[in-house]
């Protein structure tokens, strides 16, 4: 045994009495209040919903695949590179699965439907998955290609890759976007959350952005669920695509799914800060400069500034 196991293990037993029976207890009972208030009185054994640590592996995994001698392991050659997409897809593929079946049970359980095709809809899904990673990587060839042109800073597509939150965003939103399609939301939300935590760029996985996408520095870039952007749309940082109001049905909840988030058509520059609201269509070429705030349409080719925008508030496009 080192010094350092030594000295915590002395440390344990120094420790003062923290009466954890006693949270423990009381954390149960919090625990079977909160189920017996939401109509899950019974325990069904295990772990229900899919997990955030498996799910991050599998997509490092898949990125992997996509890209393996830029993403995946350090040790690998060209030599050994199919073996290794092969071998480490079937892997993440295994896992994937189990973790669509937790959900798809889950969901099935909820609504008071059989679970027992859970797991070969999750077998479904994920084989649709392996399908498209030939054409999600060329989408995204598109998308670190856009980077590098527009960026006077980037030196390498290679740099580009290995370097950018905005392809690390892109990339994982690829992925999740799919399987979002697919049905399998939470999983697909999960993985969009991973993304927002290790770069600071949120993309609802329920967004459809074309290739050719390019977020530069991207740290505060918000993309709302229902948002439609177009090809070789470049973003910079702090820029929210967003809802303007949230409709209700009658009983005064919020109804879910509708477009609410703004279309941005193709060769459109939005720069830093600017913040558009509502379902409003940012016309193909348009720029729209730093800190605007966009509740309106906008005509392709415009240049919206702070100034014009001001002047024009009242004006059914902004030009």
């Amino acid at each position: 045994m080192n010094d350092r196991a030594k000295n915590w293990l002395s440390f344990g037993h120094q420790q003062q009495n923290w009466d954890i029976d006693q949270v423990v207890r009381e954390l149960r009972g919090a625990r079977q209040a909160w189920r017996q208030a939401h109509g899950r009185t019974r325990e069904l054994g295990g772990r229900e919903f899919p997990s955030r640590e498996a799910l991050r592996d599998i997509v490092e995994a898949l990125s992997g695949v996509l890209f393996p001698m830029r993403l995946g392991p350090p040790d690998l050659n060209e030599s050994s590179e199919d073996f290794y997409v092969g071998h480490t897809l079937a892997q993440a593929l295994d896992a994937l699965v189990k973790q669509l079946q937790l959900e798809l049970s889950y969901s099935a359980r909820l609504q008071g439907l059989s679970d027992t095709k859970s797991e070969q809809h999750a077998v479904t899904i994920a084989r649709g998955l392996a399908a498209e990673l030939p054409r999600l990587r060329r989408i995204l060839d598109a998308d670190v290609h856009a980077a590098y042109v527009g960026d006077p800073a980037a030196r390498s597509v290679d740099e580009v890759l290995l370097c950018y939150p905005g392809i690390t965003a892109i990339l994982y939103h690829r992925l999740a976007h799919h399987l979002y399609r697919a049905g399998a939301t939470l999983v697909a939300r999960i993985i969009a959350e991973i993304a927002h935590s290790d770069t600071g760029i949120d993309i609802h996985p329920g967004a459809q952005i074309g290739k050719g996408f390019f977020i530069d520095h991207g740290t505060g870039v918000v993309i709302g669920e229902t948002a439609v952007i177009g090809e070789r749309v470049r973003l910079y940082q702090a820029v929210t695509l967003g809802a303007k109001r949230f409709a209700s049905d009658a009983d005064g909840k919020l109804e879910k799914g509708q477009p609410r988030h703004p279309i941005v058509e193709d060769d459109v520059v939005i720069y830093a800060g600017a913040t558009l609201l509502g379902r409003i269509t940012i016309g193909q070429g348009a720029t729209i400069g730093g800190n605007v705030w966009l509740t309106r349409d906008v005509l392709p080719g415009s240049h919206i500034t702070q100034a014009n925008s001001q002047n024009l508030t009242g004006a059914p496009h902004l030009r």
